[in-house]
C-alpha cells in the first residue's frame, strides 16, 4: 500500500510538472517563432502604419506591441487572405512604387508570429517607428488652404456635389511637388477634388496632346447623355451654367477618396499653380443618418525651383453607356491617342458600385500592345492611384485604351438596384467610367524654356 501511494505521488508530481511546463510554454509562445520587435514591426512600419496610426483612416493604431497584440488574430486573417493591406493591381502587369501588398514571405512571417504565441521579443530589436508630421502624410506643408466656411451636412437625403472657391493670392507661379486633401468630416465626405482655376489661360507647350475616343458596341453611335430639351432658363439656372463653364476649365490638382495616397511627385516634375489662381474644392457628401459639419483642406509642398516638366492629369472616359438591368458583365471602353511623345506616371481607375474590373492597354505605333495596369476586382471602397515604378513612355501615335466591366446583376451585393438601366451620373447609385492618369509631355528645348 505504501509503495502504491508513493508511486501515485510520483505520478502526480510528474503530471503537475508537465502541466506547469506546458502552461509556461503556452504563455511564452514558441521560442523559434518570429517576434514583434524583430520580425513583424518592420513589416507594419513599411506597409501599414501610414494609415494605421492616430488621426488616420485605419480604425486602430499598429505602431506599438501594445497596440497590435489585441488584433493579432484578426491581422493574421486579413493578411493571409490578402484583404489587407488593400492593393488591387494584378501582379502580372506593371510594377508600382506605392505597391503596399505583402510578399508571401511577409505574410508567412505574420502568420507564424501569431500561431507561435504573438511574442513581443527583445526591445533592442525594435526599429525606430516612422516619424510623421502631425495630421499629414506628405510631411509639414508649405501652405494650407481650407474651405471658406463649414458645410452643414443633413442626416438624410441626397446632396449634390458642392463647390467652394478659395483664392491663393499667389503673386508668382508655384509648383506643387506634393499635395494632400484632407476631409474635415470623414464620416460624410466621400471624395474631394481640388482643381486650379487660372486667372488667364497659361501658355503651355503642346497644350492638347490627347485625342479622346468613346468606344461603342458594334452598330451603335455615342449618345449625348447630358443633352436636355431647349427651354427658357431662370436667372439661377443661367448663373449655374456660368459656374459650370468656369469649373469645366479648371485643372485637376489633388484628389482624395478612401484608399488614395497623397501625390508626391518625383523631383523634376510638378504641377503648376499660376499666380492669381483660385482653388476649387469639389466635395461629394453622403448622408448616414446623423448630421455633420465639414471644412476640408489641402496642404501643399512646393518645388524649390521650376521643374523640368509639368505634370498634367488626363481622363479617358466614356459617358455614353447604358448598362441593362441584370447585366452581369457589361463592357464599356474608351481610348486616347497621343499627338506628342508622353510619359505616363500614374493611373487611377474610377467607377461606382457596379464597377467590376478595369484594364489599361497601351498600343505602340509599331502595333505592339501590352497591358500596363489591370484591376481584376475593383473595390469602390478602396480607390487609389497606381504610381508606376518607372514612367511608361508612349511615343507620338500611341494609344491608351481603358476597358471596364460592370455588374448590374443581383449577384453584386453592392448593387443599389439591379432592375434599372444605369447611366452616367454623379451619385454613387449611378455610374461613371473614367481612367484617370497623370502624364508629362516629353520636352523639347523650346518647351523647357516655356516652363520658366
Amino acid at each position: 500500500m505504501r509503495l502504491l501511494t508513493l508511486g501515485a505521488l510520483v505520478l502526480t508530481s510528474l503530471v503537475s510538472t508537465s502541466v506547469a511546463v506546458t502552461t509556461l510554454v503556452a504563455q511564452s509562445g514558441n521560442p523559434a517563432a518570429p517576434t514583434f520587435s524583430k520580425d513583424v514591426a518592420p513589416i507594419l512600419y513599411s506597409k501599414c502604419v501610414s494609415c494605421h496610426r492616430t488621426g488616420e483612416i485605419g480604425p486602430m493604431s499598429l505602431i506599438t506591441y501594445k497596440d497590435v497584440r489585441p488584433w493579432a488574430a484578426s491581422i493574421r486573417d486579413k493578411v493571409s487572405n490578402r484583404i489587407m493591406p488593400p492593393w488591387h493591381a494584378d501582379p502580372k502587369f506593371g510594377t508600382f512604387r506605392n505597391d503596399r501588398s505583402l510578399s508571401t514571405n511577409e505574410i508567412n512571417t505574420i502568420v507564424r508570429w501569431v500561431d507561435g504565441g504573438a511574442r513581443e521579443g527583445i526591445a533592442s530589436d525594435l526599429p525606430a517607428a516612422p516619424k510623421f508630421a502631425d495630421g499629414w502624410q506628405i510631411g509639414k506643408p508649405d501652405a494650407v488652404f481650407e474651405m471658406p466656411t463649414e458645410f452643414e451636412i443633413p442626416a438624410r437625403g441626397t446632396i449634390d456635389y458642392q463647390y467652394f472657391e478659395v483664392p491663393t493670392n499667389f503673386t508668382e507661379d508655384r509648383w506643387l511637388q506634393a499635395g494632400e486633401a484632407r476631409a474635415g468630416d470623414r464620416a460624410h465626405v466621400h471624395h474631394i477634388i481640388v482643381s486650379v482655376i487660372e486667372p488667364a489661360a497659361t501658355r503651355r507647350p503642346n497644350a492638347n496632346v490627347m485625342n479622346l475616343k468613346v468606344i461603342m458596341p458594334d452598330g451603335q453611335t455615342p449618345s449625348a447623355p447630358f443633352a436636355r430639351a431647349p427651354r427658357e432658363l431662370t436667372d439661377e439656372q443661367r448663373a449655374g451654367a456660368v459656374r459650370a463653364t468656369r469649373f469645366a476649365g479648371a485643372n485637376m490638382l489633388v484628389n482624395w477618396a478612401v484608399g488614395e495616397d497623397a501625390p508626391v511627385h518625383p523631383v523634376g516634375i510638378a504641377k503648376r499653380i499660376p499666380a492669381g489662381s483660385t482653388l476649387l474644392f469639389q466635395v461629394h457628401y453622403t448622408t448616414n443618418g446623423t448630421p455633420g459639419k465639414d471644412r476640408s483642406k489641402i496642404g501643399m509642398i512646393f518645388s524649390k525651383e521650376p521643374p523640368k516638366n509639368e505634370v498634367r492629369t488626363g481622363a479617358i472616359a466614356n459617358p455614353a453607356f447604358a448598362i441593362p438591368p441584370g447585366e452581369a458583365n457589361h463592357l464599356v471602353e474608351a481610348e486616347a491617342s497621343f499627338t506628342s511623345d508622353v510619359k505616363i506616371w500614374t493611373m487611377h481607375p474610377h467607377m461606382h458600385f457596379r464597377g467590376k474590373d478595369m484594364t489599361y492597354t497601351a498600343t505602340y505605333p509599331d502595333g505592339r500592345s501590352e497591358v500596363v495596369l489591370r484591376v481584376p476586382k475593383y473595390d469602390f471602397n478602396w480607390q487609389g492611384d497606381y504610381w508606376l515604378k518607372e514612367p511608361l513612355s508612349l511615343p507620338k501615335g500611341s494609344t491608351l485604351r481603358v476597358t471596364a466591366h460592370f455588374d448590374n446583376s443581383t449577384a453584386n451585393r453592392a448593387n443599389p438596384n439591379p432592375k434599372e438601366t444605369v447611366r452616367w451620373g454623379d451619385q454613387t447609385w449611378e455610374e461613371m467610367m473614367i481612367g484617370f492618369m497623370t502624364y508629362t509631355v516629353e520636352p523639347s528645348s523650346s518647351s523647357t524654356a516655356a516652363l520658366r
